[in-house]
């Protein structure tokens, strides 16, 4: 099959080539891929996967083998999936757990967006408790991670706040307040933070007696260094996150809500999966508000 390799010495650490089709497990579901998306995550750490091995968090297409323990959809289905590899690649066998139909009025493109951006929002707003009248910082807005948390969290019925260096589009998305930095903010109860660095530590500093921020992201690469006495006072709490498995659940209700227009999905970048090295570039140069989408044709 065709697909995205993992390749020692090309500019991107991959090439697009050949690799082994996949042989499914008997709760396996072998996926046509249409389209996948990148993520800072799988992008990042394709350099150092195995030679030959084929990455990709996100894809989706449609059913061209059923599971053999009948769990899943049936042939010729439209479906998104994910799995921690072998979604940049034109076949992918996936758990019937990891993944969902794709309601007729969402585009296969559009759905291919959401799968560890959407999740890692909708868990971490989980995780951080109640939502309904309460101040909810998201950092990192204008990504793929952040668009979707500020969303959920409005629909949750909290005060959104969203911190982002290009902040265009975040009020129509949801947000209450658009900043460029924390400065000046006044108390917030939860934190997303896709950021990292000293940035998580200006947001731990404004969370209120009882907060909590979710740490989901690291997108500065830089150290967080706390000052002197920085993490004693009232209680509050600084968790470590991992959207773990198990989808198919959550990418159902994510498809849900974009199917009836309750949920945006914006696409930053979109080309064929042979210009892979023009979206990574675009995606690590901060070039891209949203998400990036690989089209395999």
């Amino acid at each position: 099959m065709r697909a995205l390799v993992v390749t020692p010495g090309s500019p991107s650490g991959l090439a697009l080539g050949e690799a082994p089709d996949p042989s499914p497990a008997p709760n396996e579901v072998l996926v046509e891929v249409r389209h996948s998306s990148l993520n800072f995550g799988d992008v990042n750490g394709a350099p150092n996967a195995a030679a030959g091995s084929v990455p990709g968090w996100d894809a989706s297409g449609v059913v061209v083998k059923p599971a053999e323990d009948g769990s899943g959809p049936g042939a010729g289905e439209r479906v998104l999936s994910f799995g921690y590899a072998g979604g940049w690649a034109s076949l992918r066998a996936v758990p019937a757990k990891e993944l969902a139909v794709v309601p007729a009025e969402v585009d296969l493109a559009v759905a291919a967006a959401l799968p560890v951006a959407g999740v890692t929002a909708l868990r971490a707003l989980r995780a951080a408790g109640p939502l309904l009248g309460r101040r909810v910082l998201v950092t990192g807005a204008s990504g793929g991670v952040g668009r979707y948390a500020v969303q959920l969290a409005a629909l949750g019925g909290a005060h959104v706040v969203a911190a982002a260096r290009r902040g265009e589009g975040l009020a129509e998305l949801g947000a209450d307040e658009v900043v460029a930095s924390l400065d000046g903010l006044a108390p917030v109860d939860a934190v997303l933070d896709n950021v990292g660095g000293r940035q998580l530590v200006h947001a731990f500093g404004l969370l209120a007696p009882g907060g909590s921020l979710q740490s989901v992201g690291w997108t500065s690469g830089e150290p967080a260094e706390f000052p002197v006495y920085g993490t004693v006072g009232p209680p509050k709490s600084l968790m470590s996150f991992q959207v773990g498995t198990e989808f198919g659940v959550d990418l159902a209700y994510l498809l849900d809500l974009v199917a009836a227009g309750r949920l945006t999905v914006d696409v930053g970048w979109r080309g064929s999966w042979r210009h892979f090295d023009e979206g990574v570039s675009a995606l690590l140069g901060r070039k891209v508000a949203g998400k990036a989408i690989l089209d395999h044709d």
